[in-house]
Formats: structure tokens, sequence, C-alpha cells
């Protein structure tokens, strides 16, 4: 290692000392209505960024207790209103078992089989951006031109199967397996999903992959982007990739949000 990369490693760690770690919580309650918060607020994130798209998109968190369970907001509510006491509980088999309205049988057929898929996996988010469905018509992974675009570095990837609006849960399983351990997944003629060990990092990734595909769309269009080479491109997925940053990202959206409606932090 060279005195450049000693420097570089202790730069990261001092950094990363200052982010603190999400919360823990000591009932499986207290971390349920926690994590409820989160989606209801991510909810409206999309809806603020313009990133709803009519009834299209979900966002879903396990229960912490019924594993196999996950939250979710009912079909057809618009984002910027819902709120944690809405949100349904659907069990594996796609019955509601907690919770009024109707189920988004997509967000079923995708969301169940990426939490099959991966245990360790919290949240996920799913929506029809602008800039994710553009970016996707291009059947390509993001090219680490950016800081911000380099959280996904190694850690996304392209499912080339579009079938149609997904209500097969077998299509589901074939996005989980494209989205192997990464925090992302791109999928072709549609837009993107993310996951995250938190419902917050979820929502962050989703986010700014957003911004992401729309700084290289505009780079596209204006000429021929350089993109920074491998080393570098790893190194700064060290940085900004990291769960608990993704986390930590969140937080200043939240405080907005509920700056805005208290109520979701009650």
């Amino acid at each position: 290692m060279t005195i450049a990369d000693e420097a570089a490693a202790q730069a990261l760690a001092e950094e990363l000392a200052n982010i603190p770690a999400p919360p823990v919580f000591p009932t499986a309650a207290e971390e349920r209505a926690h994590r409820k918060r989160r989606v209801a607020a991510g909810y409206r994130v999309l809806a603020r960024f313009g990133l709803d798209e009519g009834i299209a998109g979900h966002i879903t968190a396990r229960d912490p207790e019924l594993t196999d369970h996950f939250w979710t907001a009912p079909f057809g509510r618009y984002f910027g209103a819902i709120l944690p006491g809405d949100l349904l509980l659907v069990n594996d088999e796609g019955k509601v078992v907690e919770g009024e309205g109707p189920l988004n049988q997509a967000a079923f057929a995708i969301h169940s089989e990426v939490h099959r898929a991966r245990p360790d996996v919290v949240g996920a988010v799913h929506a029809h951006g602008p800039h994710g469905k553009s970016f996707s018509s291009l059947h390509r992974t993001l090219a680490p031109l950016t800081q911000d675009a380099c959280a996904f570095h190694g850690s996304h990837s392209f499912h080339e199967d579009y079938t149609g609006v997904v209500f097969d849960p077998e299509e589901g399983r074939r996005i989980a397996e494209s989205l192997g351990d990464g925090k992302a997944v791109i999928l072709a003629n549609h837009g993107h999903l993310t996951v995250g060990r938190t419902v917050d990092s979820a929502i962050w990734w989703f986010v700014t992959m957003e911004r992401s595909f729309q700084a290289e769309l505009m780079a596209r269009a204006a000429g021929d982007p350089v993109p920074l080479d491998e080393e570098t491109a790893r190194m700064t997925a060290e940085q900004v990739g990291g769960e608990e940053v993704g986390w930590f990202c969140f937080q200043p959206i939240w405080e907005r949000i509920v700056s805005e409606r208290p109520e979701l932090a009650e």
C-alpha cells in the first residue's frame, strides 16, 4: 500500500466514524412502528420528487417478527398522502392479513420474491421515475461518471427480460436473481428497483440512482463523458456506497418530511 493509499484509507475510516448507526429497538412492536413510518415517508418522498406515476410503484418493508410478511400501501392510493396506519400487512401467499384496501399484485409478485431471496433486505422500492425509465431503455448499467453514481459501482445489475406488467411471481423470482446480492437492478424498458438493510437506505438508493440516471443521460447528450478509472471507482464505492451511508443520507429527507407532516413521527 502506498502512502497515498494509506492516507485515503485513514480518511475513509475517519469519515465513516462520523456516521451514526441506525437505531436498534428493544421490541418488535417498536421496530415495526419505525419501519411503517419510514415506508409512509418514502411514499411521500417519491411524490415530492415526481417519481410517482399514476398507480405504478411500491415500497415494502419486511415485518420484524413475521419475517415472511411485508408492509406496503394499498393499491391506487396517492403516494403523497400515505400514513403509517394506511399500510397493509401481506403474507407470503399474497393475502392481506392486516389493513384495509386492495393489494397491488405487481408489488407482491416482485417484492415477495426479492424478500424471499434476500433475507438481509428490509426495505425495497420500485417506481417509474422519468430518468429511470429512460435509462432502462438503453439496456446498460450505470457508468462511474460521478461520485454519486459510484455508490452503485459493482453493486447493481441489469434485468433484460421485460414481459409486460409483472403479475407472475416467477418473473419476480427472475428479477430477484438478476438483483443478486446488489443494492439495485435496472429493469429493461421499465425502471429500477433498489433494496436496503433499512427502509431508509432503500429509499435513498432509489432517489440517488434516479438522479444518477439523469446525470448520465445529460452527460451523454452533451458529449462523450469520461468515466472514472476502475480503482478510483471502487474506492469511491467504498466511501459512498455503504449501507450506513445510505441510511444516513435519508435522515435529512426524513427531517424535511416530518417538519411538514409531524404526524408521521407519532
